[in-house]
Formats: C-alpha cells, structure tokens, sequence
C-alpha cells in the first residue's frame, strides 16, 4: 500500500510544481491555491509512506517519478518539446525508478553472530564513547 500512496504523492508532486509554474510567483489566486493543496496532500502522503519505506529509497523514487510526470506534462500540454532524447532520459528516470523498486530496501543481515570469525558481531550496539565499555577514554 505504502508504494501505491508514493506514486499518488509524486502525482501529487507534478500537480504542485506545474501550478506553481502558473502561479507567476503567488499572484494568481487560482494556480496558488491549487499548489498550497497539492502540496499539503503531496507532502503529507509522503510522510507516511517514509514510515514504510526508507528515506533514501522513497525520495529518489518521489522525486523522480515527479520530475519525469512534470515532463511528460508539460510535452502532453504542448509547454516543452517532444525529442528523441527527452523520451531517453525519461525512459532512463523510469528505469531507475522501477530498479529501486525492485531492489531490497534493506540490507539482508546474517543469521547469527560471527563468533569465532573474528569479525565484529554486526547486530550488536556500538558503544559509545566515554561509556564504560569504551576501551579508549
């Protein structure tokens, strides 16, 4: 679910950032208004999708597929041109965003501790300095 409230929230994104190409900086009351909503809902989906979905992963994928709908906009609407080489990199900002997608979003750990190995146990809590466990003080 949290995934399908991330794409709404960049749709979201591309509604708020081409009414606020059209607000002609806050002057005109209609674009302005349309941009204070969608970015209040933009923003406030995004928030809880953060609690699903790690930051990194989340923003790059919001961000991306906003920027890529801001420009498929803007060629439906006749504002930008419709090149070969938008398409690509378009195609290329969808690639990366599915491949996030795809990936892990958090690294698998091991299943147990490293005993014996001589590596650090990598579940357990780094101890901070001046603490009593800290050899170095």
């Amino acid at each position: 679910m949290a995934w399908v409230v991330l794409f709404v929230s960049a749709a979201f994104e591309t509604v708020w950032a081409t009414a606020l190409g059209e607000s002609d900086g806050f002057t005109r009351p209609g674009p302005t208004l349309v941009f204070a909503v969608t970015i209040a809902l933009s923003l406030g989906a995004f928030g809880y999708v953060l609690k699903h979905i790690p930051i990194s992963t989340a923003y790059a994928v919001w961000t991306g597929t906003g920027a890529a709908l801001t420009v498929l906009w803007g060629m439906a609407t006749g504002a930008e041109p419709v090149t070969v080489l938008r398409l690509v990199f378009i195609a290329g900002i969808v690639g990366c965003v599915v491949g996030l997608k795809l990936v892990p979003a958090r690294p698998v750990r091991p299943a147990g501790p490293t005993a014996g190995t001589g590596a650090p146990d990598a579940t357990a809590p780094t101890p901070r300095r001046g603490s009593q466990t800290d050899p170095v003080r």
